[in-house]
């Protein structure tokens, strides 16, 4: 808190009064139905959106014919990065709508459209079969993906933390990762059961096609869990509120609210992008890597990978609980700092090409990455008002994700490839980490504290009652939210 903030505070103490309306007490049946709806929603979608990354250098070779096996991968993954230069335009779409209409529909319609460009690449002919059409169309189908993707994080990460109480909203939103490692290792599973089962031959003419083709029905699982769901007490409180307010006063527009945001856009920007990078070099490129450049075993490389998100499940919902302990600061600083450390080591023993160092190596970038998966969704949303909190952080974080994380396993191999330095991968996550510790430094603490822009989140009747007598720090509310509630009072 400035010293200004603290003056407030103290010369508006006893003026300060919240009403019970002021103060949420959550539900909990309908937070654990909010919290595993979009964990499993975010399970679907990763799922599709991870297949791509595990089955790439079949799919370089399905649609794009060369003598070099790293343009090969170049080329699945240039493709694989365009996606995610539309993101940011899903984001502008679907973040404001969501601000406006709600996040709940918003959430369903971003289902069922990623199940649908996935879908359809499963049904896209060979380069063999109809030539440059072939990953042109290719291209069509990551481009919906990802304008789609574009309004899910952000949405799912605004819902959770939206229905979540202030003491345990790091926990709570641990569970949206949790989800996407569930997809992760569902898609990793599966393109490892094809690459054991099916002859090369086999998984060349039809066996890549099998993981893209689940996307039809899993969609249709996920918009049903969606569609179930309720809207979040915030954002129904800022709807009721922002209706008052358009009877008596001017509307800003959402540009003029963000433009008010560019200092938390800033640091969302940071913040994600040493979250993704982290996450895309780990999750997505290394497996690639071991196979194309290291001339790893691809079966062996995808089953430790999945050993690996199997063992960050539990490390990541364990970091999200201690960060309400200790705070969301500390947590994402060790892992920050854990990467300029160990990224070298990291490689060093990736490098050697054997199970053991393999394992050791993806473990400790493994672990280190847990303390964003575990983390990022509490705090993210913790950085932007109510009234605009999908749409910015939809906005922010998704032109992070398009600028550096999506792009990390493009840039990665190029870089490998034009430079033959196999140590490529460890200096990139180096300079990543040294950007997520000024973001970190420059980010306040949220833990235990509610949202901007809302009341207090509770648990029970008690906590309500003990908020209204004052045994709540007047200092871990939200400034503006409180000086609010006192000229409602």
């Amino acid at each position: 808190m400035t010293a200004s903030s603290n003056g407030f505070w103290r010369h508006h103490k006893e003026e300060q009064r919240l009403s019970p309306d002021d103060i949420t007490i959550v539900d909990q049946s309908l937070l654990k139905r909010a919290v595993g709806a979009m964990a499993l929603g975010n399970a679907m979608e990763w799922f599709d959106f991870g297949v791509y990354s595990y089955i790439a250098v079949t799919l370089g070779k399905v649609f794009f014919p060369s003598s070099s096996p790293s343009a090969q991968l170049i080329a699945t993954f240039g493709t694989f990065a365009a996606a995610f230069l539309v993101r940011p335009v899903g984001g502008m779409v679907f973040g404001p709508l969501g601000d406006r209409i709600g996040r709940q529909r918003v959430l369903a319609m971003t289902m069922i459209m990623m199940a649908l460009g996935t879908f359809a690449i499963g049904l896209i002919p060979s380069y063999a079969s109809i030539g440059i059409l072939a990953p042109a169309l290719l291209l069509v189908a990551r481009l919906v993906q990802g304008f789609s993707t574009g309004g899910e994080y952000g949405g799912a990460a605004t819902f959770i933390a939206e229905f979540s109480t202030d003491k345990r909203r790091g926990f709570m939103g641990s569970f949206l990762e949790f989800g996407t490692l569930i997809g992760y290792v569902l898609g990793a599973g599966t393109v490892a059961l094809l690459s054991a089962t099916l002859s090369n031959e086999a998984l060349l003419t039809w066996g890549w096609r099998v993981p893209f083709l689940i996307a039809g029905p899993l969609g249709l699982v996920g918009l049903y869990i969606r569609m179930k769901l309720e809207e979040t007490p915030a954002f129904r409180k800022q709807a009721e509120q922002r209706e008052a307010e358009d009877n008596a006063l001017p509307k800003q527009s959402f540009r003029q609210l963000l433009v008010q945001q560019w200092k938390p856009l800033l640091l969302c920007v940071g913040l994600v992008l040493i979250f993704n990078v982290t996450d895309y070099m780990a999750l997505s490129y290394l497996p690639s890597y071991l196979s194309a450049t290291l001339h790893f075993n691809e079966t062996h490389g995808l089953f430790l990978v999945l050993v690996v998100m199997v063992l960050m499940m539990p490390m990541t919902l364990a970091a999200g609980r201690l960060s309400d302990t200790i705070g969301r600061k500390p947590v994402m600083l060790f892992g920050c700092v854990g990467l300029f450390v160990l990224s070298i080591p990291a490689l060093l023993l990736i490098r050697m090409g054997e199970m053991l160092p393999v394992f050791g190596g993806l473990m400790i970038l493994g672990t280190l990455l847990s303390c964003f998966t575990g983390v990022m969704p509490s705090a993210l949303p913790a950085l932007f008002p109510t009234k605009i909190r999908y749409g910015a952080l939809a906005i922010g974080f998704n032109i992070s994700v398009s600028l550096f994380g999506g792009t990390t396993p493009l840039v990665t191999a190029w870089l490998v490839d034009r430079t033959g330095n196999l140590m490529m991968p460890a200096y990139y996550l180096m300079g990543a980490s040294l950007i997520g510790i000024a973001s970190v430094f420059a980010l306040r603490e949220t833990a235990r504290k509610p949202l901007l822009g809302s009341g207090p989140c509770v648990a029970t009747r008690a906590e309500a009652h003990a908020v209204l007598r004052g045994e709540l720090e007047a200092a871990e509310m939200d400034e503006n939210y409180a000086a609010a509630a006192t000229a409602r009072a």
